[in-house]
C-alpha cells in the first residue's frame, strides 16, 4: 500500500457528499480504489514539467472557424415564389389551435 491512507470517517465524508449508501465490503473497496487513485497522482506529481508547455489538446491544430461569408444570398424571393400563398413577404399557413 502507497503512502496515502483514508480512514473511515473520511469516507463516510465522501459517501454522504456523493449520497452514496455503502456496505461496509463496498466502504473497504472505495477506501482502496480513492488511495490508489491519491497513489497515482502522487506518482504523477514527482514528473517534471518545468519546462513542458500547457496545452488544451495533444494535436497541433489551428482554428477552424471560418469568416461567415454570404456566398449565395437570402433566396427569399425564390422561396416566397413557391409558397401557396403569401403575404406582405411572409408566408401565409393555416390557422392552428
Amino acid at each position: 500500500m502507497g503512502k496515502n491512507t483514508i480512514d473511515d470517517e473520511t469516507i463516510e465524508y465522501v459517501g454522504i457528499l456523493a449520497k452514496l449508501e455503502l456496505n461496509d465490503e463496498e466502504k473497504e473497496k472505495a477506501k482502496k480504489d480513492m488511495e490508489e487513485m491519491l497513489d497515482y497522482v502522487d506518482k504523477l506529481n514527482e514528473l517534471d514539467t518545468d519546462d513542458v508547455l500547457p496545452m488544451s489538446h495533444i494535436f497541433d491544430s489551428e482554428n477552424a472557424f471560418r469568416e461567415d461569408v454570404v456566398t449565395n444570398g437570402d433566396g427569399c424571393e425564390e422561396l416566397l415564389n413557391n409558397a401557396p400563398k403569401v403575404k406582405e413577404n411572409m408566408i401565409v399557413v393555416p390557422k392552428t389551435i
